[in-house]
């Protein structure tokens, strides 16, 4: 080495400086995320002068200057009054159940109590004996919630049990018949067709029976209660049928094809207050003289169909982002067409469109106001009810009846939202940007 060269071995390793202040934590948040461009900077200095201007009235209205306690509007209505949130307190049992009976509420907790813990087992990955509990869900907790809040006891005449017998022996000769043309062993379909038929006979003898229990008709419903009746329902029962409707859309098979379209296009293309008032009130007048549905019943059908054909064409953009190559992996193992939908595509397919079906959710359950144009008073429509009651009559009670069921809404349609956020990441596989 010449004299005078700097050049030199390290013979330890360089000590580990940290990273800049302004690139990590808080102050590496704030200049990435507001303050990383002129522009940012001056909307991030308006928004904070907004905010400072808005934000305190807002909470002194709500919180400092609000009315928690009170028997009647006299509380609300003394001078710089904020919310009147005793209004809610007196009224919080109707706005829950509607005019459900009160010695008989117990029920109905006990309905939310069975649906909050078989969510929770079916929803924390932890929590073994998934089957189970989706099997409680899906049959065993719709029996029990209907004969819990409804009191069971469903008069079902000979007649109806006769039409019954009939019409699942007719439906066994279809796929007997259809199996052997076919080409395919009948055994294996008509004992499953049997076994549906026994379950769903099995179901409705359990609803008729006579539990002891103070019947209460949908017609004193109201509140919560309705909203989340009519939403689960919707949600649950738009599901399955949106995915049908969407393999029947791209179905090789021309009448299928066909029929899933009309179907989906006329649902798509008619508004749900719509679909609404023909179900309540001219839905009657097609049926025979003495026949007739009660008006839940009735709503709880046309929700549930509007809302598949919009579920059906979310699945739908799912099942055309898989590739071709998957449909081809699925024939060349042998698997058949159910085979290969059950256990390769639509597990993709659904894992990519978890946002669309969430938010198909989250609009499905904002839509169930719209029930009070047949009557029925869910949450929103219970509270503006209120409003009439002139012992609460005050400036600020219409507000805070709106800030309340706001809130209520909230809470459910962001815990979907986060909750969909979480299985994204969880199921996430490398293929998302």
């Amino acid at each position: 080495m010449p004299n005078g060269s700097i050049a030199y071995v390290r013979k330890e390793e360089a000590p580990t400086l940290s990273p800049p202040i302004t690139e990590t934590g808080l102050v590496g948040w704030l200049r990435d995320n507001l303050f990383d461009s002129v522009g940012n900077t001056i909307l991030t200095i308006l928004g904070i002068l907004f905010l400072a201007w808005a934000v305190p009235p807002v909470i002194s209205w709500l919180f400092i200057d609000a009315v928690y306690v009170g028997d009647n509007r006299d509380a609300c209505v003394v001078e710089n009054a904020g919310a009147c949130w005793a209004f809610v307190h007196a009224k919080f049992g109707q706005f829950m159940y509607g005019r459900y009976p009160l010695e008989e509420r117990w029920r109905v907790d006990l309905t939310g109590v069975l649906l909050i813990l078989g969510l929770a087992a079916a929803a924390i990955p932890q929590v073994p004996f998934k089957r189970l509990t989706m099997l409680f869900l899906l049959v065993v907790f719709p029996v029990l919630g209907f004969v819990l809040l409804t009191g069971g006891d469903v008069d079902l005449s000979w007649s109806f049990w006769l039409g019954f017998a009939g019409l699942g022996a007719v439906l066994l000769a279809i796929v007997f018949v259809v199996c052997l043309n076919a080409g395919l062993a009948p055994l294996g379909p008509v004992r499953d067709v049997g076994l549906g038929v026994l379950a769903i006979a099995l179901i409705l003898a359990i609803v008729s029976f006579d539990f002891g229990l103070r019947p209460v008709e949908t017609q004193l419903w109201g509140g919560l209660l309705v909203t989340l009746v009519v939403a689960i329902v919707g949600i649950v029962a738009s599901f399955p049928i949106g995915i049908v409707l969407a393999l029947g859309r791209r179905s090789h098979l021309p009448v299928v094809r066909l029929v899933s379209v009309i179907f989906i296009e006329f649902w798509r293309g008619v508004p749900l207050i719509t679909v609404l008032f023909m179900s309540s009130v001219m839905l009657p007048l097609f049926l025979p003289e003495g026949v007739n549905f009660d008006k839940l019943l009735r709503a709880l059908i046309g929700v549930a169909l509007f809302a598949s054909a919009y579920m059906a064409e979310v699945v739908r953009g799912g099942l055309q982002a898989i590739p071709k190559g998957q449909y081809e992996a699925a024939n060349a193992m042998g698997l058949s067409y159910w085979q290969g939908m059950g256990l390769i595509i639509l597990p993709q397919a659904l894992k990519l469109v978890i946002p669309g079906i969430v938010n198909t959710f989250i609009g499905l359950f904002k839509d169930t106001s719209l029930v009070l144009i047949i009557g029925l008073f869910d949450l929103l429509g219970i509270v503006t009810l209120n409003f009439s009651d002139s012992n609460w009559a005050s400036p600020n009670t219409p507000a805070t009846g709106f800030i309340f069921a706001a809130f209520v809404f909230w809470i459910f349609c962001f815990s979907m939202s986060r909750y969909s956020i979480y299985m994204e990441k969880r199921l996430h596989r490398g293929h998302a940007r």
